[in-house]
């Protein structure tokens, strides 16, 4: 199974974009905890998923369950905290929420990215969500575009 991820700050949307249609992507699963801020330029969620259908016929999905809690998030970023003490926060919340069975992972059957704002996978959530999934599911190739 080959599962993306992609962060969309310091990309252009002809950046981002482009890299979605080069890979394939046909479905986006948005694994941000705020999806709605005027921040997020192209990637706030309505506009996104509007984008992702006219630009690439990539289906939007939200899916919180892969998206930190208020307060761990705000523990990292606003507090500047320590990524170390994050990824073991994140990482138990995962275990906890059985994402492993409670996500389908029929869903990734298509060319799926997983969306978060950070601009490399390093330091991002959204390489903690694969890696850990790559861990329960064993079958799950990960590429960060």
């Amino acid at each position: 199974m080959e599962i993306y991820s992609i962060g969309f700050t310091q990309k252009s949307a002809a950046q981002f974009f482009g890299a979605l249609k080069s890979a394939g992507i046909r479905r986006l699963v948005d694994i941000r905890l705020n999806n709605t801020s005027q921040l997020a330029a192209f990637a706030k969620r309505d506009d996104l998923a509007y984008f992702l259908d006219t630009i690439c016929g990539t289906s939007y999905h939200h899916e919180p369950l892969l998206a930190p809690t208020q307060e761990i998030l705000d523990a990292y970023k606003k507090r500047k905290g320590d990524w170390a003490v994050y990824e073991q926060e994140f990482l138990a919340l995962m275990r906890e929420r059985r994402v492993e069975s409670t996500i389908d992972r029929e869903q990734f059957a298509q060319p799926t990215v997983l969306l978060c704002s950070e601009p490399t996978a390093e330091h991002c959530h959204r390489r903690l969500v694969l890696e850990y999934l790559a861990d329960q599911w064993g079958d799950v190739n990960i590429h960060h575009l």
